[in-house]
């Protein structure tokens, strides 16, 4: 009775050899397919990384130029504050040398600046 197992299971050994192997050559196919796929995710990924590399440079080459741009501005405010500042020092050194600030009385100066 065992040799009429054996031959039977030997029998059908071919055909389940078949099965296998056209199990392992779907596995193959399904396996070049996420080759492929890894592969274009890959150079997708590449892609992305040199065009936002490239954008973050734009960028900050524009920064940059904004930046130095209010850095001019600011520079010459301080000059033009710094200038008047100067002036309003002089005349009030002038005015006090001079005494007219004595003759004249803080509510009248502060009426006059609108305080």
């Amino acid at each position: 009775m065992a040799t009429k197992e054996l031959q039977s299971q030997l029998a059908a050994l071919p055909e389940r050899v078949a099965v296998v192997e056209i199990k392992v050559e779907a596995i193959n196919e399904k396996l070049s397919d996420i080759k492929n796929d890894v592969k274009d995710m890959h150079d997708c990924l590449d892609n992305t990384r040199d065009l936002l590399d490239k954008k973050l440079c734009e960028m900050a080459d524009a920064s940059n130029s904004q930046h130095a741009e209010l850095a001019s501005k600011i520079g010459d405010l301080e000059k033009l504050k710094n200038k008047y500042t100067t002036y309003a020092m002089i005349g009030l050194a002038f005015a006090a040398g001079t005494g007219w600030l004595n003759s004249v009385h803080l509510p009248q100066i502060l009426k006059f600046l609108g305080l």
